[in-house]
């Protein structure tokens, strides 16, 4: 039995819809209120940062629940084409208003600019929560599958394969392991009668073998060194379109506010 690519990529489709518009909606937001560049002199309100705080927690909330529902559907469609005796599977809480505000009040001494992908990872991380959530309350197997531009760590995480599921790969009631802007995200099983199409632990286990290093620390760094140099020249293209679409961004801003 298979999740064919159709299905799985329809199921990543639809959960970074979600984290895209959830870091479109706050890109906006920001943009309106002239919070896409701080810097110098100028440093936000008490007020200002509140309001940032609750935008910020209203789309972690909003789209959250969407990526906690979408991970639901495909739990239950796998448990159902095993003929699996468990429960519905339960959403996960979404971000609560102390984690919005830590990951905000986090990324704003990084840079204005990164407050986005903060709330992109929120979404997410409530439908990865989900699938582990009720993986850990079933006893289902896991493995962590790789989509698009993967990072060294996600390649680690893939390479362990189908195991079962844990509390050890949760930091309290969230998913260790999420960032932004990656498609890699968590299958369940509940037999070795499924499998993902495409997914090849194997393979990514050779990849992990074959890096330099004596531990698992120095061989993530190795991968991540080879990654980059494959990838400078399209990481360097897209710092320059992002670059480029901040300016006409802060350039239109900058017009609108000229209209009389």
């Amino acid at each position: 039995m298979i999740i064919t690519d159709k299905t799985w990529n329809r199921y990543i489709s639809v959960l970074r819809e979600l984290n895209n518009r959830a870091a479109e909606d706050m890109i906006r937001f920001m943009a309106d209120a002239g919070w896409t560049n701080i810097g110098g002199d100028y440093v936000l309100t008490t007020a200002e940062r509140q309001a940032l705080i609750d935008y910020a927690y209203g789309l972690a909330t909003k789209y959250g629940e969407g990526a906690a529902a979408a991970a639901c559907e495909m739990y239950d469609a796998v448990a159902l084409a095993q003929k699996a005796k468990v429960k519905p599977a339960e959403p996960a809480k979404t971000a609560t208003y102390a984690e919005t505000a830590k990951a905000v009040n986090g990324t704003l001494k990084q840079s204005p600019e990164v407050v986005p992908s903060a709330v992109s990872r929120l979404v997410k991380m409530a439908g990865v929560d989900t699938t582990m959530q009720n993986a850990i309350r079933d006893g289902a197997y896991w493995a962590w599958i790789p989509r698009g531009d993967t990072c060294a760590f996600c390649i680690m995480l893939a390479s362990r394969g189908w195991q079962k599921a844990s509390p050890s790969e949760m930091e309290g009631d969230h998913a260790a392991h999420i960032h932004a802007n990656c498609d890699c995200t968590y299958a369940v099983r509940f037999g070795n009668n499924l499998d993902v199409s495409g997914y090849d632990p194997d393979e990514y286990l050779s990849m992990y073998e074959g890096a330099d290093g004596s531990n698992w620390q120095d061989k993530l760094n190795s991968m991540r060194r080879e990654f980059y140099q494959e990838n400078s020249d399209k990481i360097n293209a897209q710092k320059r379109s992002a670059y480029e679409k901040r300016k006409e961004r802060e350039s239109s801003a900058a017009e609108e506010t000229n209209i009389e």
